[in-house]
Protein backbone atom coordinates (compact mmCIF):
# COMPACT_ATOMS: atom_id res chain seq x y z
CA UNK A 1 0.00 0.00 0.00
CA UNK A 2 2.82 2.43 0.88
CA UNK A 3 4.77 1.77 -2.33
CA UNK A 4 1.66 2.11 -4.52
CA UNK A 5 0.83 5.48 -2.94
CA UNK A 6 4.40 6.73 -3.46
CA UNK A 7 4.31 5.64 -7.13
CA UNK A 8 1.03 7.51 -7.69
CA UNK A 9 2.71 10.65 -6.37
CA UNK A 10 5.74 10.17 -8.65
CA UNK A 11 3.57 9.79 -11.77
CA UNK A 12 1.39 12.82 -10.99
CA UNK A 13 4.36 15.06 -10.18
CA UNK A 14 6.27 14.06 -13.31
CA UNK A 15 3.25 14.94 -15.45
CA UNK A 16 2.74 18.30 -13.72
CA UNK A 17 6.41 19.31 -14.09
CA UNK A 18 6.25 18.74 -17.85
CA UNK A 19 2.89 20.52 -18.26
CA UNK A 20 3.85 23.56 -16.15
CA UNK A 21 7.25 23.97 -17.80
CA UNK A 22 5.68 23.94 -21.27
CA UNK A 23 2.93 26.35 -20.21
CA UNK A 24 5.37 28.73 -18.53
CA UNK A 25 7.54 28.93 -21.66
CA UNK A 26 4.53 29.46 -23.95
CA UNK A 27 2.80 32.10 -21.83
CA UNK A 28 5.94 33.82 -20.55
CA UNK A 29 4.58 33.61 -17.00
CA UNK A 30 7.27 33.63 -14.33
CA UNK A 31 4.65 32.52 -11.81
CA UNK A 32 3.90 29.38 -13.81
CA UNK A 33 7.61 28.66 -14.27
CA UNK A 34 8.11 29.02 -10.51
CA UNK A 35 5.27 26.54 -10.09
CA UNK A 36 7.12 24.15 -12.42
CA UNK A 37 10.13 24.47 -10.12
CA UNK A 38 7.88 23.84 -7.12
CA UNK A 39 6.49 20.69 -8.75
CA UNK A 40 10.08 19.65 -9.44
CA UNK A 41 10.76 19.69 -5.71
CA UNK A 42 7.53 17.70 -5.27
CA UNK A 43 8.87 15.10 -7.69
CA UNK A 44 12.15 14.86 -5.77
CA UNK A 45 10.17 14.52 -2.54
CA UNK A 46 8.03 11.75 -4.06
CA UNK A 47 11.13 9.85 -5.14
CA UNK A 48 12.57 10.24 -1.65
CA UNK A 49 9.31 9.01 -0.11
CA UNK A 50 9.28 5.94 -2.37
CA UNK A 51 12.90 5.06 -1.51
CA UNK A 52 12.32 5.72 2.20
CA UNK A 53 9.21 3.53 2.33
CA UNK A 54 11.01 0.72 0.52
CA UNK A 55 14.02 0.90 2.85
CA UNK A 56 11.94 1.32 6.02
CA UNK A 57 10.04 -1.91 5.32
CA UNK A 58 13.23 -3.97 5.18
CA UNK A 59 13.55 -6.33 8.16
CA UNK A 60 16.18 -5.81 10.84
CA UNK A 61 19.67 -7.16 10.13
CA UNK A 62 23.04 -7.37 11.89
CA UNK A 63 23.98 -3.79 11.00
CA UNK A 64 20.52 -2.43 11.82
CA UNK A 65 19.15 -4.57 14.68
CA UNK A 66 16.38 -2.04 15.40
CA UNK A 67 15.17 -2.04 11.79
CA UNK A 68 15.25 0.66 9.12
CA UNK A 69 12.27 2.78 10.22
CA UNK A 70 14.26 6.00 10.53
CA UNK A 71 14.68 6.15 6.78
CA UNK A 72 11.19 7.66 6.85
CA UNK A 73 12.28 10.33 9.33
CA UNK A 74 15.28 11.18 7.15
CA UNK A 75 13.00 11.43 4.13
CA UNK A 76 10.64 13.72 6.02
CA UNK A 77 13.52 15.99 7.02
CA UNK A 78 14.78 16.14 3.43
CA UNK A 79 11.31 16.95 2.12
CA UNK A 80 10.95 19.66 4.76
CA UNK A 81 14.14 21.24 3.42
CA UNK A 82 12.74 21.09 -0.12
CA UNK A 83 9.53 22.81 1.00
CA UNK A 84 11.57 25.60 2.61
CA UNK A 85 13.64 25.98 -0.59
CA UNK A 86 10.45 26.15 -2.67
CA UNK A 87 8.96 28.84 -0.44
CA UNK A 88 12.20 30.83 -0.64
CA UNK A 89 12.17 30.59 -4.44
CA UNK A 90 8.57 31.85 -4.59
CA UNK A 91 9.46 34.76 -2.29
CA UNK A 92 12.37 35.60 -4.59
CA UNK A 93 10.23 35.47 -7.74
CA UNK A 94 7.51 37.55 -6.10
CA UNK A 95 9.92 40.33 -5.16
CA UNK A 96 11.52 40.16 -8.59
CA UNK A 97 8.16 40.53 -10.34
CA UNK A 98 7.23 43.48 -8.11
CA UNK A 99 10.42 45.26 -9.20
CA UNK A 100 10.78 44.20 -12.84
CA UNK A 101 7.24 43.23 -13.83
CA UNK A 102 6.29 40.81 -16.62
CA UNK A 103 3.96 40.43 -19.57
CA UNK A 104 1.41 37.64 -19.58
CA UNK A 105 0.45 35.88 -22.84
CA UNK A 106 -2.34 33.36 -23.36
CA UNK A 107 -3.64 33.84 -19.84
CA UNK A 108 -6.43 31.30 -20.38
CA UNK A 109 -3.85 28.51 -20.82
CA UNK A 110 -1.97 29.45 -17.64
CA UNK A 111 -5.24 29.64 -15.69
CA UNK A 112 -6.39 26.25 -16.97
CA UNK A 113 -3.09 24.57 -16.07
CA UNK A 114 -3.07 26.07 -12.56
CA UNK A 115 -6.63 24.92 -11.94
CA UNK A 116 -5.82 21.45 -13.25
CA UNK A 117 -2.68 21.27 -11.08
CA UNK A 118 -4.55 22.32 -7.93
CA UNK A 119 -7.27 19.69 -8.44
CA UNK A 120 -4.83 16.85 -9.21
CA UNK A 121 -2.60 17.64 -6.24
CA UNK A 122 -5.61 17.96 -3.94
CA UNK A 123 -6.79 14.46 -4.93
CA UNK A 124 -3.32 12.87 -4.69
CA UNK A 125 -2.50 14.59 -1.36
CA UNK A 126 -5.82 13.40 0.09
CA UNK A 127 -4.99 9.85 -1.00
CA UNK A 128 -1.47 10.06 0.48
CA UNK A 129 -2.77 11.46 3.78
CA UNK A 130 -5.27 8.59 3.95
CA UNK A 131 -2.60 5.95 3.34
CA UNK A 132 -0.13 7.63 5.73
CA UNK A 133 -2.69 7.52 8.56
CA UNK A 134 -3.47 3.85 7.89
CA UNK A 135 0.21 2.83 7.73
CA UNK A 136 1.56 5.48 10.15
CA UNK A 137 4.12 6.53 7.53
CA UNK A 138 5.83 9.88 8.11
CA UNK A 139 7.42 9.70 4.63
CA UNK A 140 4.01 9.57 2.93
CA UNK A 141 2.68 12.24 5.28
CA UNK A 142 5.62 14.44 4.28
CA UNK A 143 4.88 13.86 0.61
CA UNK A 144 1.20 14.64 1.19
CA UNK A 145 2.05 17.89 2.96
CA UNK A 146 4.37 18.81 0.10
CA UNK A 147 1.55 18.31 -2.41
CA UNK A 148 -0.92 20.17 -0.19
CA UNK A 149 1.51 23.10 -0.21
CA UNK A 150 1.48 22.90 -4.02
CA UNK A 151 -2.33 23.13 -3.94
CA UNK A 152 -2.03 26.40 -2.02
CA UNK A 153 0.58 27.82 -4.38
CA UNK A 154 -1.29 26.76 -7.54
CA UNK A 155 -4.49 28.30 -6.19
CA UNK A 156 -2.66 31.50 -5.34
CA UNK A 157 -1.10 31.71 -8.79
CA UNK A 158 -4.51 31.05 -10.36
CA UNK A 159 -6.09 33.89 -8.37
CA UNK A 160 -3.18 36.20 -9.13
CA UNK A 161 -3.14 35.48 -12.86
CA UNK A 162 -6.93 35.80 -13.05
CA UNK A 163 -6.88 39.15 -11.26
CA UNK A 164 -4.05 40.44 -13.42
CA UNK A 165 -5.87 39.33 -16.57
CA UNK A 166 -9.10 41.06 -15.53
CA UNK A 167 -7.69 44.28 -14.02
CA UNK A 168 -4.25 44.66 -15.56
CA UNK A 169 -2.72 45.21 -12.09
CA UNK A 170 0.56 43.31 -12.43
CA UNK A 171 1.53 43.79 -8.75
CA UNK A 172 -1.31 41.56 -7.49
CA UNK A 173 0.30 38.36 -8.78
CA UNK A 174 3.58 38.58 -6.78
CA UNK A 175 1.75 39.75 -3.65
CA UNK A 176 -0.50 36.69 -3.72
CA UNK A 177 2.58 34.54 -4.38
CA UNK A 178 4.25 35.89 -1.23
CA UNK A 179 1.18 35.03 0.88
CA UNK A 180 1.12 31.48 -0.50
CA UNK A 181 4.87 31.14 0.15
CA UNK A 182 4.18 31.92 3.82
CA UNK A 183 1.72 29.01 4.07
CA UNK A 184 4.27 26.73 2.39
CA UNK A 185 6.96 27.88 4.82
CA UNK A 186 4.78 26.97 7.83
CA UNK A 187 4.06 23.51 6.35
CA UNK A 188 7.79 22.87 5.95
CA UNK A 189 8.57 23.96 9.51
CA UNK A 190 5.89 21.66 10.97
CA UNK A 191 7.13 18.70 8.96
CA UNK A 192 10.77 19.37 9.87
CA UNK A 193 9.87 19.51 13.57
CA UNK A 194 8.16 16.08 13.44
CA UNK A 195 11.02 14.50 11.50
CA UNK A 196 13.68 15.82 13.89
CA UNK A 197 11.71 14.59 16.91
CA UNK A 198 11.76 11.06 15.45
CA UNK A 199 15.49 11.21 14.76
CA UNK A 200 16.15 12.36 18.34
CA UNK A 201 14.16 9.41 19.78
CA UNK A 202 11.48 11.52 21.38
CA UNK A 203 9.03 9.55 23.54
CA UNK A 204 5.68 8.46 22.13
CA UNK A 205 2.84 11.00 22.47
CA UNK A 206 0.99 11.19 25.83
CA UNK A 207 -2.12 9.42 24.51
CA UNK A 208 -0.03 6.41 23.46
CA UNK A 209 1.85 6.38 26.78
CA UNK A 210 -1.56 6.27 28.49
CA UNK A 211 -2.51 3.21 26.39
CA UNK A 212 0.69 1.46 27.52
CA UNK A 213 -0.12 2.21 31.16
CA UNK A 214 -3.67 0.91 30.71
CA UNK A 215 -2.35 -2.40 29.35
CA UNK A 216 0.14 -2.74 32.21
CA UNK A 217 -2.47 -1.83 34.83
CA UNK A 218 -4.75 -4.51 33.41
CA UNK A 219 -2.06 -7.05 34.42
CA UNK A 220 -1.72 -5.76 37.99
CA UNK A 221 -3.02 -9.08 39.28
CA UNK A 222 0.11 -10.93 38.15
CA UNK A 223 2.83 -8.27 38.23
CA UNK A 224 4.01 -6.35 41.29
CA UNK A 225 5.00 -3.14 39.56
CA UNK A 226 6.83 -1.76 36.55
CA UNK A 227 9.38 0.97 36.05
CA UNK A 228 12.03 2.26 33.61
CA UNK A 229 9.34 2.68 30.93
CA UNK A 230 11.03 4.01 27.79
CA UNK A 231 9.46 4.63 24.40
CA UNK A 232 10.53 5.97 21.02
CA UNK A 233 9.49 5.82 17.41
CA UNK A 234 11.40 5.08 14.19
CA UNK A 235 9.27 5.69 11.11
CA UNK A 236 6.05 3.77 11.78
CA UNK A 237 7.72 1.37 14.27
CA UNK A 238 7.17 1.92 17.99
CA UNK A 239 9.81 0.73 20.45
CA UNK A 240 8.68 0.08 24.03
CA UNK A 241 10.98 -1.03 26.87
CA UNK A 242 10.23 -1.54 30.56
CA UNK A 243 11.26 -3.42 33.72
CA UNK A 244 8.56 -5.65 35.24
CA UNK A 245 8.67 -6.83 38.85
CA UNK A 246 7.26 -10.32 39.50
CA UNK A 247 7.10 -12.64 42.51
CA UNK A 248 10.52 -14.10 43.38
CA UNK A 249 8.91 -17.55 43.76
CA UNK A 250 7.12 -17.42 40.41
CA UNK A 251 8.15 -20.02 37.81
CA UNK A 252 9.84 -18.79 34.62
CA UNK A 253 7.00 -20.28 32.56
CA UNK A 254 4.49 -18.10 34.39
CA UNK A 255 6.62 -14.98 33.94
CA UNK A 256 7.06 -15.69 30.26
CA UNK A 257 3.32 -16.19 29.83
CA UNK A 258 2.67 -12.82 31.47
CA UNK A 259 5.21 -11.10 29.22
CA UNK A 260 3.63 -12.66 26.12
CA UNK A 261 0.20 -11.45 27.22
CA UNK A 262 1.45 -7.89 27.75
CA UNK A 263 3.28 -7.82 24.42
CA UNK A 264 0.23 -9.13 22.55
CA UNK A 265 -2.06 -6.55 24.17
CA UNK A 266 0.33 -3.70 23.35
CA UNK A 267 0.64 -4.76 19.70
CA UNK A 268 -3.16 -4.93 19.41
CA UNK A 269 -3.59 -1.41 20.81
CA UNK A 270 -0.47 0.08 19.18
CA UNK A 271 0.33 -1.62 15.84
CA UNK A 272 3.95 -2.19 14.78
CA UNK A 273 5.16 -2.11 18.39
CA UNK A 274 8.41 -3.80 19.32
CA UNK A 275 8.30 -4.60 23.02
CA UNK A 276 11.24 -5.50 25.26
CA UNK A 277 10.44 -6.49 28.88
CA UNK A 278 13.10 -7.08 31.52
CA UNK A 279 11.66 -9.18 34.42
CA UNK A 280 12.92 -8.53 37.95
CA UNK A 281 12.23 -10.54 41.15
CA UNK A 282 10.29 -8.90 43.95
CA UNK A 283 12.55 -7.89 46.87
CA UNK A 284 9.98 -8.95 49.50
CA UNK A 285 10.50 -12.29 51.25
CA UNK A 286 7.52 -14.57 51.69
CA UNK A 287 6.76 -13.35 55.22
CA UNK A 288 6.98 -9.71 54.03
CA UNK A 289 4.50 -10.00 51.16
CA UNK A 290 1.59 -7.53 51.42
CA UNK A 291 -1.78 -9.11 52.21
CA UNK A 292 -3.21 -8.23 48.78
CA UNK A 293 -0.36 -9.96 46.93
CA UNK A 294 -1.79 -12.16 44.16
CA UNK A 295 0.93 -14.81 44.39
CA UNK A 296 0.69 -14.88 48.20
CA UNK A 297 -2.98 -15.83 47.92
CA UNK A 298 -2.14 -18.50 45.33
CA UNK A 299 0.59 -19.89 47.60
CA UNK A 300 -1.72 -19.95 50.65
CA UNK A 301 -4.39 -21.70 48.61
CA UNK A 302 -1.85 -24.31 47.47
CA UNK A 303 -0.62 -24.88 51.03
CA UNK A 304 -4.18 -25.26 52.33
CA UNK A 305 -4.93 -27.78 49.59
CA UNK A 306 -1.86 -29.81 50.50
CA UNK A 307 -2.65 -29.77 54.22
CA UNK A 308 -6.19 -30.91 53.66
Amino acid sequence: MKKRAALVSIVSNTSLVLIKTFTGLVTGSIAVLSEAFHSGTDLMASLMAFLAVREAERPADEQHPFGHGKFENLSGLFESALILVASGFIYYESIKRLIVGSELRMAWLALAVMAFSAVINLIVSWYLFRVSRKTDSIALEADARHLRADVYSSSGVFIGLGTVHLTGLQAIDPLVGAVIATFILLEGMMLGKRSIEGLLDRALPPEEIEIIREVLDAHRGVIKEYHELKTRKAGSDRHIELHMVVCREERIEETHRTMDSIEKALRERLPRSRVVIHPEPCTHHSEECPQNCYWLSIRKHSEESQNS
